[in-house]
């Protein structure tokens, strides 16, 4: 069975939590107990094991991403992240990379999926028009293992007159081919249309990116493919993002594009993502970073990793479900007129970081038996 996307409901389940840096414990001490009680009352009991990750882990033990704590994810259902902080560069790639970027690979993530939706009552914070923001409603699918953050050759060479610095794009037939089909059934799944974004105008790479699309979209005849280019793609994510359903692109791309997308919420704070595999577990996560310079305030928004639990919920404990219900609570706690700092606005009772938590908790426990 794939942990990572599980259809099949859950009656028990291993979460690993890694709540990182910064607000990263502040927000994951939220998000928990709402995924908890929302897969209890659609009988699933969620075990719940906490490990190190990040800047945090290597102050601890010399290692941002320690081996019981690759060991543990690498067992588990499924794994909730806070937020991860910086190390020293030249020392994290001199072992192979940034923590997060290393966990991904190690579990062979390939796809992060980015929801891109106005919750009704913030539509007026959004540095959209209020009636564009309302309809907007997306998915973001980027490839997450591959392409220029891993290709080599890489590195910066300073022993040559003048100083250089090289990274590598490239993508196999199959890294394209088994993320196209995660986009394309999401897309069947939705409304039922797909646009794959690149560069193909200039880049070799993306050329064969939309060779590789096009060949995919042969095994899906029911939804609507069309290609644009990166460029117009970021414009028409703020002049029109209503007009997107899916979105698949490249890494790089994808890193950009989705952080363009999320402006749509008013907050990077309100953000959740998901990555997913072929097999073993999927990591979810909020957008938003580490914030070190909020961290312990008690002012963080914990309503993305509270969404991202929400995701969780439906893709690794095959409990659709319970992600409607952790929706339903964000909603009513913001119809309410509850906010947090970044997504303040009017008359709007501005709460911390715990009081948003325990309100969208009260929220789910309010809704009804499942």
């Amino acid at each position: 069975m794939n942990r990572a996307t599980n259809r099949n409901p859950r009656v028990n389940a291993r979460v690993v939590v890694l709540p990182g840096d910064g607000i990263g414990p502040e927000v994951i001490a939220q998000a928990v107990p709402v995924l908890v009680r929302a897969a209890e009352r659609h009988g699933c009991t969620v075990t719940v094991e906490e490990g190190l990750l990040g800047r945090v882990a290597y102050d601890a033990c010399g290692n941002d991403l320690p081996d019981d704590t690759l060991a543990a994810a690498t067992k588990a259902d499924a794994i909730l992240v806070g937020a991860v902080g910086e190390v020293d560069r030249r020392q994290a790639w001199f072992r192979g990379g940034p923590s997060l970027i290393r966990l991904r690979k190690e579990l062979d993530l390939f796809a992060n999926l980015r929801p891109v939706a106005t919750v009704a009552p913030l539509a007026d914070i959004s540095p959209l028009r209020p009636e564009v923001a309302a309809s907007v409603d997306m998915v973001i699918v980027r490839e997450l293992s591959s392409g220029i953050y891993y290709g080599t050759p890489r590195g910066v060479h300073t022993e040559t007159s003048p100083k250089s610095a090289v990274n590598t794009m490239t993508y196999s037939e199959d890294e394209v081919r088994r993320v196209a089909r995660v986009a394309f059934e999401a897309a069947r799944s939705r409304r039922r249309e797909l646009v794959s974004v690149g560069k193909h105008n200039v880049l070799e790479v993306s050329m064969f990116w939309r060779d590789v699309v096009n060949e995919v979209a042969a095994d899906y005849p029911d939804v609507v493919l069309r290609h644009e280019i990166v460029d117009a793609a970021a414009y028409r994510l703020v002049a029109s993002p209503a007009s997107y359903d899916v979105v698949l692109t490249a890494n790089l791309f994808g890193d950009i594009l989705s952080d363009v997308a999320a402006a749509a919420g008013g907050s990077l704070g309100m953000a959740p993502s998901a990555s997913v595999g072929d097999s073993g577990p999927g990591l979810f996560e909020p957008v938003h970073g580490s914030a070190p310079d909020i961290a312990g305030t008690d002012s963080a928004n914990p309503i993305g990793a509270i969404l991202s639990a929400a995701m969780l919920a439906d893709i690794a404990l095959g409990l659709p479900e319970a992600r409607g219900d952790i929706n339903r609570a964000v909603s009513t706690v913001l119809a309410d007129g509850l906010r947090t700092r970044d997504i303040a606005a009017g008359r709007a009772r501005v709460v911390g970081c715990q009081e948003m938590g325990s309100a969208v908790l009260d929220a789910l426990g309010n809704a009804g038996t499942a």
